[in-house]
């Protein structure tokens, strides 16, 4: 099934954009683990729309309703399942392209891989909106985390070229973290974030879309999480970014970058340090060798298209006549995806690590 997960933890994502309700189910969750629901409640509110001009209008509340798995504040063991209503779908802004396969979108894909059967509104299950359930998740795998010291959070790092300043690969902090997410617009330096919202802004009113990359760092992951081959940390992590639409890319580390260099500068030193840790000087390997953490911070940078769905006439064609068409797309919808897929990679972190952590011994 392509919209289970199951590392450890279990995760079963369910819902279009359009229909009644979507939601997750988690299973294999530690029993008896404390979850705060307002602070859930605010880690999901960070991926819901924003009333500025760089965000979509379809409001939605994304108010988790729990069903099972939960009772006195705390997890029963059994499978936890959250209830998301679509309180603000407007299904009407499809009827008319239905049958087009708009361009950047999973239309032709998905009506192959389902004979034409899948739901086409809002882009059905293929929907950015399946993030919120992802969200859920990720918040109570981040609430079980934190609780034994490891925090993950991210930043927008750069937006149709616009570049914010990185994390600090070695010396980040928690309270970094945790100053980070009070923001309403996630940037280190928020006069580069002013910035990006000029420049997603000033898209928009064209009728085009920006893409951007997302920074993430999770801090104090103990040494030794993880398996070599199949079963690796970054294998994890990255399934389930993926399952974040409009992600191209993901690397660890110093990524890509490590090809330009040599072995002498890609290489992180070992010393041990006045706790009597062995750690690296530097942390180019992104805190996981072998597929297994080092207790370095583990650091990754993600790539988001931008948004497929704009309002320049594009061609396509009519799956239904097989004859080519003009499409303009009206609806809404947002100009840069990247601000609220910020929770959603740092949901998706926490769940693969929470997954491994279990594995652990005295988890």
């Amino acid at each position: 099934m392509s919209s289970i997960w199951n590392k450890g933890i279990q995760l079963s994502i369910f819902g279009e954009s359009h229909g009644p309700a979507i939601g997750v189910v988690m299973d294999h969750l530690p029993s008896g683990e404390y979850i705060d629901l307002e602070k859930l409640i605010t880690f999901m509110s960070r991926r819901a729309p924003k009333k500025e001009a760089y965000s979509t209008q379809r409001r939605e509340k994304d108010m988790p309703s729990i069903m099972s798995g939960f009772l006195d504040g705390k997890t029963t063991g059994t499978p936890l399942c959250a209830f998301i209503t679509n309180d603000d779908p407007h299904s009407h802004d499809y009827l008319k392209v239905s049958k087009l396969a708009r361009p950047g979108h999973a239309d032709y894909t998905g009506a192959l891989r389902y004979n034409g059967f899948n739901d086409p509104r809002g882009g059905g299950h293929f929907s950015g909106r399946l993030t919120a359930p992802l969200c859920f998740a990720g918040a109570v795998a981040g609430q079980i985390l934190e609780r034994r010291g490891i925090y993950t959070g991210a930043h927008i790092a750069e937006i149709h070229k616009i570049k914010d300043d990185s994390f600090d690969a070695v010396t980040t902090t928690r309270d970094d973290i945790i100053e980070l997410r009070k923001k309403g617009f996630p940037v280190l330096n928020d006069a580069k974030g002013r910035r990006m919202k000029n420049d997603i802004e000033r898209a928009a009113q064209a009728g085009d879309s920006v893409g951007g990359i997302i920074e993430c760092i999770s801090v104090n992951v103990p040494a030794g999480i993880g398996s070599p081959i199949f079963d690796g940390l970054e294998n994890s992590i990255a399934q389930l970014v993926f399952a974040i639409p409009a992600v191209k890319g993901i690397e660890f580390g110093v990524g890509f970058n490590c090809a330009k260099m040599l072995g002498s500068e890609n290489n992180d030193e070992f010393y041990v340090n006045d706790q009597g840790h062995v750690v690296t000087r530097s942390n180019n390997h992104g805190g996981i060798l072998g597929g297994i953490s080092s207790g370095m911070p583990i650091t990754l940078r993600v790539a988001m298209k931008p948004t497929p769905s704009i309002g320049k006439p594009q061609q396509t064609v009519d799956m239904s006549t097989m004859k080519e068409e003009t499409l303009k797309i009206t609806g809404r919808h947002d100009p840069c995806v990247v601000p609220r897929a910020v929770p959603c990679v740092e949901a998706a972190v926490n769940i693969a690590l929470l997954s491994h952590m279990l594995e652990y011994p005295n988890f």
